[in-house]
């Protein structure tokens, strides 16, 4: 029986990375500890992500949550905000390859992280400046202790003001209509699905696993559904 609850492949290199629950939960405190005690974030600061389905954006997405920090998705335009229309953001995290159209549309925030998104959690080959590694930083802090206490339902978890419970909810309403159960191994075409209130929190929220596969091959599927224990594609 497969116990990981997040397991990534890359068909380009080869990778394949997988955390259990308490593994995961390792990196999130490592995420929460990086955040808080390292940059000095509070609740209802806000952070702006623009990272592809990863393990290491889940620990991202995840850490900033229970850190109780608000999230956008998507660049400063695109999220219809700017220095004059919105709140400016106190931490980004950027895909290094990503990092030159970031900049033209987000405005510096007060901490910004890249991610190479290297195998096993390495460090990124080439950091910009101005900005951090957020493996190497994420990994010096696991065996921090867990968040003391849970966010609130009323609390916003996104910039445009949707709550926890809000998100989990519409999260609970996802994976109802995909047929998410729980116990079920969830296998994700990353290409396919970037929203992380469907590869990500519709299946944490019903009880599943999930197995991201990044450049998926498709001459690999049936494989890999049988080698991971697959139950639903996604």
């Amino acid at each position: 029986m497969n116990d990981q609850l997040i397991t990534f492949y890359d068909d380009a290199t080869g990778e394949r990375t997988g955390l259990t629950a308490s593994e995961l939960g390792e990196w999130v405190s490592a995420t929460v500890d990086l955040l808080t005690a390292g940059c000095g974030l509070r609740r209802g600061d806000r952070a702006g992500v623009l990272l592809p389905p990863h393990w290491q954006t889940a620990t991202v997405l995840l850490g900033a949550w229970a850190a109780g920090i608000e999230v956008s998705f998507r660049s400063w335009a695109a999220a219809g905000l700017s220095p004059d229309t919105g709140p400016a953001l106190d931490v980004t995290f950027v895909e290094r390859r990503r990092v030159g159209s970031w900049l033209e549309d987000v405005p510096p925030a007060g901490h910004q992280f890249v991610l190479g998104l290297a195998p096993d959690g390495g460090a990124t080959s080439d950091v910009p400046p101005g900005y951090l590694d957020f493996a190497p930083a994420a990994r010096a802090r696991l065996g921090a202790p867990p968040p003391p206490q849970r966010v609130e339902a009323g609390a916003a978890a996104t910039v445009d003001g949707t709550t926890f419970g809000e998100y989990g909810a519409a999260a609970a309403v996802v994976a109802t209509a995909r047929g998410i159960e729980p116990g079920d191994r969830i296998l994700v075409d990353t290409a396919a699905c970037e929203e992380p209130l469907i590869w990500l929190m519709a299946p944490l929220t019903a009880g599943a696993s999930i197995v991201l596969c990044a450049n998926l091959d498709p001459s690999r599927l049936d494989e890999r559904i049988g080698t991971e224990g697959v139950t639903r594609l996604l």
